[in-house]
Order: C-alpha cells, then sequence, then structure tokens
C-alpha cells in the first residue's frame, strides 16, 4: 500500500531534521576542549590547556635557582676551573674543579663585589693588581668577626695544578651572594692562615698580633684565579 499524504509529509520532515541534529552534535563534540570554567555546583570544570596555570598554583617562572655556577678565569683571561654553589638544607654545598694552578694550597674566600677584572683598582682606591675591584672578604649581616662570613676552606692544588674541593658553608646564602649585584669567588696564590697567629710572635712597637693586614686577608697573598657568582 502507498503511504498516505500525512506519511510522506513526516518522512520528508524527518530527513531534513536528521543534517541539522547531526551538525549540531558534531559542533559539542568539537567545542570541549577547552571548557568554558564554571562555579556552579555540578557543572563541567575549567580546562587547563597548559599555556597558563589559571589556579596560579605552578611553578613560578621567577623561582630563584638552587645552584648558582660559574667559571675561574685567571688574569690573562683563562679558564682554570668550575665552581658552583647549590642549597642544601640550612647550608651551601660548594665545589670546585680546577686545573693549571700552583701546587700547594691556596686561600679560598667569598669577596664583596661581583666583579673579576684582571687590572683593577680596589674599591678603597690605590695602585692597580689582578682583581681587586673584587673587593675585600664577603661580610654579611653586619658582621665583623673573623673569619668572615667569606672565608671557606682552603683549595689544595696536586703536583700536576689540577685541584678538587668540595666543602660546605652556613656563613652565607645564595640570596646573600646575588645580593647588591652578585659577588666573587677568589683563589689566591698562597695559603690562607685564617688569621691564626699565636700571641707569642710579636711585631714591631708591641703591635697587635694577628694585625689587621691578616685578620682581612689571612696573609693569602695576590688572587691568581676569579669567578663571579650572580
Amino acid at each position: 500500500m502507498a503511504p498516505t499524504s500525512s506519511v510522506r509529509s513526516a518522512i520528508r520532515s524527518w530527513r531534513l531534521v536528521t543534517p541539522v541534529v547531526a551538525v549540531a552534535a558534531f559542533g559539542v563534540v568539537a567545542c570541549t576542549a577547552p571548557e568554558t570554567p564554571s562555579d556552579v555546583p555540578g557543572t563541567t570544570p575549567a580546562v587547563w590547556t597548559g599555556h597558563e596555570d589559571p589556579s596560579g598554583h605552578g611553578v613560578a617562572a621567577d623561582a630563584p635557582e638552587s645552584t648558582i655556577e660559574s667559571e675561574f678565569k685567571n688574569a690573562a683571561g683563562a679558564t682554570v676551573g668550575t665552581v658552583s654553589f647549590t642549597s642544601e638544607d640550612d647550608h651551601l654545598v660548594v665545589t670546585i674543579e680546577a686545573e693549571d694552578l700552583t701546587p700547594g694550597f691556596h686561600g679560598l674566600h667569598i669577596h664583596t663585589v661581583g666583579a673579576c677584572e684582571p687590572n683593577s683598582v680596589a674599591p678603597a682606591g690605590g695602585e692597580p693588581g689582578a682583581f681587586l675591584s673584587a673587593g675585600g672578604h664577603l661580610q654579611v649581616d653586619g658582621r665583623t668577626e673573623h673569619p668572615s662570613s667569606g672565608d671557606l676552606t682552603s683549595l689544595q692544588v696536586r703536583e700536576d695544578g689540577t685541584a678538587s674541593l668540595t666543602t660546605t658553608t652556613d656563613a652565607v646564602t645564595l640570596e646573600d651572594l646575588r645580593a647588591d649585584g652578585g659577588r666573587s669567588i677568589i683563589i689566591h696564590e698562597g695559603p690562607d692562615n685564617f688569621a691564626n697567629i699565636p700571641p707569642r710572635y710579636t711585631l714591631a712597637d708591641g703591635a697587635t698580633v694577628p694585625d689587621m693586614n691578616t685578620l682581612m686577608t689571612g696573609d693569602a697573598g695576590g688572587r691568581a684565579a676569579c669567578a663571579v657568582l650572580d
């Protein structure tokens, strides 16, 4: 039996509606990500696409690094080693690898200014010399006692001119090293006596032992290599 006119009308209507429904369904699928945030209970939560954490709970892009690394250079500009300061618990781990140095013990100190100029004048003035613009030994938080905040374990160089050192310090933090534009670390030409001069030794005119120069420098001599810390 042939369809009635009402049945034929229903069939035509169904054929027209079906493509529209399909298009609408495709639109829903295509637009599900990223979804719109909503604070209405039971609705779809926000979707993080990875470009930016909208919650603000991600790692901050400007979070300070936990390590400072640098290279030692001698007065001729040649690289003679590396140094790193890594924050660990309540102290810093200092690691040094060096070469082409004179065998023996060498004073090792963090200096006040982040500058390693091979022929420069000290902040207080005077004649120029190797790395003098790095200033004196670092003191933090208003300290004046000795050893200073910047005094570190001496570096022992082997007969082949190489050295390796891992030591620690809790006298400074990474923030102290980055402050005021950065600091520097210097390998000195001679050993550091850490002002350990017994009182039985005397100076001319009864001057105090150790004297101020020994207190300030450890009598470690000139500056053999320097690295900027920032």
